[in-house]
Parts: structure tokens; C-alpha cells; sequence
């Protein structure tokens, strides 16, 4: 790698831009973050993370107390002078499936006419195949190269995943920018993969799809286990360890969910439809996690005894609303589908969240209206009909059963949509148990 710190920019600090500014300034390289949220980067500057994420704290106020990370208002006040800039902006859902293009198109537009000759543009947001010639017609510059580098960043170890990545992948028509790009990562021991930008772009929406596939499987596995009397955790065991499948993404839960699954295999089918190809096999994934959730609210209603789904009169008790342990992240969250079906039923609903204590956000209060908030997970279990596990936030696990059966009623049914109880230390502290592919 050269000598000579390469000049870096991000648009948008979100959970990708974020993290992938923080890296790169990490990793030596001088990284101005641009965001058009003026109290975000007025709170950045004054060394408070707006996103649950392990690490990220500590890396960031590492690189800023260094002077190699900035934050600044406006794409176009970052991108000034960069070598390299990086378009980490919201790809929210279309209403038909398709991702919106629109974030990144105005991102495009606004740091053209500010771009260095012989800058490169790199889209590091999820974006539909087509996305990096979309961005050179935006641009406008015929000495700029547009270059994709798609994340493969889990939400809870993203500082892992980009310091230690599996691969890292460059889609570029241009072989002298995509090893400008390969070149940032240098000095990470990691195979890097350079194509051509429509199979980066592909590769990224096939990883996600892949893996929502296993979850998908293995939890209609454990319905099947469910059906015939099987134990999933025997079966997953089992199956995982031929080194073909592997064990990673086959623990059964109430369904995938955050801000990636559900919109990248929508837009998979979407853009497999656009292009003549109808993905039966990714429908098929996304109606068996519907499904899914279908089937812990019926376990809800049968621990309440209510087989008609009539919860009029319920309290459920939920522990987690997140869509996963170790974030803060809300979206497409399996608990609040869960909870808004269960709630459509008349059933009231308390919870508790380790990350929905105190003041929340003007975002979380939008999202967890409607539902009573606790600030200790034991209250879960007070006056709770049913109490249900809907994030495996590893705090609960340790929750002393006994304490929480003296805040709980005689009898009450534990759903365990995660797996996190062992049964057997369920049903000794004196409730009933029901998991996911076990009983």
C-alpha cells in the first residue's frame, strides 16, 4: 500500500457509512464523512454514536482525537478534493419491491460538480444491478470512475466484519480503479474479488438471498420437527455438521428480519423479474417466513389458551424488540410484526428492550407506540398471560427463572420464538414451554 494516506470521503452516516468511515480511518486513511442531518454531525463531532454498535464508539474517538475522521455537512463539502468517494446512502423499498435509487442519484448530483478529475465514485449502498451506470449518467463526468463495493456487514460486529472481512468484493469496467479501491484494503489479510460491476452488484443481493434462504429452511425444518416429534437442535446438529451446509444461519427463530433481508429478497425477485426471470425460489423464501411469523402468533394464542385468536383481555409479556441481539435497529423486526398482529387481536402488550429504556428516540416513539415499556425484563413476566422471547439479547438467558415465576402467575406458558431456555429449567421453576422445533 502506498506510503501516502489516501483521502477519503463518505455520503451518509448511517450504519454503512458510519462504519465504513471509521474503518478506513482506522486503517490510516484520512475519511471526511458528509451527512445532511445537521444535529447528527454536530452530535459525531461531539463524540456520541447514534447507532448500537460494538466498537464503533471507541474507533471513532480513536480516529478523530488523530485528525483522520471528520464529519461535515453536505455531500459536497466531504467529496471536495477527495481521491476516493464512497455513496453510503438509504436504498429504501419501492412499494413494488424495487429498491429506490433516488438517495443515491441525488447524492451523484450533488457531488459532481465538485468531483477531482480522475476521482472515483464508489456505491457502497445496496443497489439494484445497472446501479454504477446509473450513477456515471447522473454524473455526468467522463474523467470519474464509478465503482461498486458492496458491504457484507452484520449489524452487532460490523467493526469486526469490515476489519475482518470474509472477501471483499470490486465491480469496476475500469481495472486501474478497482485496484484503487482493492488498494484501501491492503492491509487486511482477505481475498479480494474484482469483476465487472453487474456481478458485484448481483453478488451482494445473492449473498443476502442465500443466507434469508437457510433461515427460511430451517425453520420450516422446524415445523416439520414440530409435526413429527423431532427435536431441531438434534436435526440442525445433525445436518450442519456435514461441511457442505455448515452450522452458521440454521438456528430456527420467529423469522429474519432488519434492514437488509426482507428488502434485498424482495428486490432479488424484482429484479430477476424486470429482467424475464420469475426467482419461484425466493418467493418461496419470503412466503415461508411469512409464514413464520404466522405461526408464533398461533403459538401465543394457543399458550393463552385463545385456539380461535381471540386475545381480547390478553396481556403477552415480551422480552426483546429488536430485530436481533447486539443493535439498536427496529426495522422489519419480527417482534413488532409479532406484536402488531398479536395487539390487532386485542391482546395488550408489555416489553422490555435493553435498548428501549429511558428517552427514546422520536423514531422509537413512533414505532413502540401502542405497546407498555418496562425497564426491568423480570416486570415482563407481572400480570403477563403469555410471556414471549422474541430477541436472543444473551442478558436473558440469565435471567433467574425463579425470580421471574414469583412475578408470574401459576402456570403461565413461556413461547421461546429464539430458543434461548433450556425447557426442562422452564417447566422445574414452574411454567409451561414451547419453542421453536422442540417442546
Amino acid at each position: 500500500m502506498s506510503d501516502t494516506p489516501i483521502r477519503l470521503a463518505v455520503v451518509g452516516t448511517g450504519y454503512v457509512g458510519l462504519t465504513t468511515g471509521a474503518c478506513f480511518a482506522h486503517l490510516g486513511h484520512h475519511v471526511v464523512c458528509g451527512d445532511i442531518d445537521e444535529r447528527k454531525v454536530e452530535m459525531l463531532n461531539n463524540g456520541h454514536i447514534p447507532i448500537v454498535e460494538e466498537g464503533l464508539e471507541s474507533i471513532v474517538n480513536a480516529a478523530r482525537s488523530e485528525g483522520r475522521l471528520e464529519f461535515v455537512l453536505g455531500a459536497e463539502t466531504a467529496a471536495r478534493g477527495a481521491d476516493i468517494v464512497f455513496l453510503c446512502v438509504p436504498t429504501p423499498q419501492g412499494d413494488d419491491g424495487s429498491a429506490d435509487l433516488s438517495y443515491i442519484e441525488q447524492a451523484a448530483a450533488q457531488i459532481a460538480p465538485v468531483l477531482r478529475s480522475g476521482a472515483v465514485v464508489v456505491n457502497k449502498s445496496t443497489v439494484p444491478v445497472g446501479s454504477t451506470l446509473a450513477v456515471e449518467r447522473v454524473l455526468q463526468r467522463d474523467d470519474v470512475f464509478v465503482v461498486s463495493n458492496p458491504e457484507f456487514l452484520r449489524e452487532g460486529t460490523a467493526v469486526h466484519d469490515f476489519l475482518h472481512p470474509d472477501r471483499v468484493v470490486i465491480g469496476s469496467a475500469d481495472r486501474d480503479a478497482a485496484e484503487r479501491v482493492a488498494e484501501l484494503y491492503g492491509s487486511i489479510d482477505t481475498p479480494i474479488h474484482i469483476t465487472d460491476p453487474a456481478s458485484a452488484e448481483t453478488i451482494k443481493y445473492a449473498a443476502n438471498g442465500f443466507l434469508a434462504m437457510k433461515i427460511s429452511f430451517v425453520n420450516a425444518v422446524a415445523a416439520m420437527c414440530e409435526a413429527v416429534g423431532a427435536d431441531v437442535a438434534a436435526v440442525v446438529e445433525g445436518i450442519g455438521s456435514d461441511k457442505r451446509i455448515g452450522m452458521q444461519f440454521l438456528r430456527p427463530g420467529p423469522g429474519w428480519g432488519g434492514s437488509c433481508f426482507p428488502k434485498d429478497s424482495r428486490a432479488l425477485v424484482k429484479i430477476a423479474e424486470d429482467h424475464g426471470y420469475n426467482f419461484t425460489m425466493m418467493r418461496g423464501v419470503i412466503d415461508v417466513n411469512d409464514e413464520q411469523l404466522e405461526r408464533m402468533v398461533s403459538k401465543i394464542a394457543a399458550a393463552a389458551r385463545r385456539p380461535d385468536h381471540d386475545l381480547s383481555g390478553i396481556t403477552v409479556g415480551g422480552l426483546g424488540l429488536t430485530f436481533k441481539a447486539g443493535t439498536d435497529d427496529l426495522r422489519e423486526s419480527p417482534a413488532l410484526a409479532i406484536i402488531e398482529e398479536l395487539r390487532r387481536l386485542g391482546a395488550s402488550v408489555q416489553a422490555y428492550d435493553p435498548t428501549a429504556t429511558g428517552e427514546l428516540t422520536p423514531h422509537q416513539q413512533q414505532v413502540l407506540d401502542g405497546i407498555h415499556l418496562l425497564d426491568d425484563p423480570l416486570e415482563v413476566a407481572s400480570g403477563a398471560d403469555v410471556i414471549a422471547v422474541f430477541t436472543e439479547w444473551p442478558e436473558f438467558a440469565k435471567i433467574e427463572l425463579a425470580a421471574f415465576a414469583a412475578r408470574s402467575r401459576p402456570g403461565v406458558s413461556i413461547v421461546d420464538t429464539r430458543n434461548l431456555f433450556d425447557p426442562h429449567l422452564v417447566r422445574e421453576a414452574g411454567f409451561e414451554y414451547d419453542g421453536v422445533g422442540r417442546r
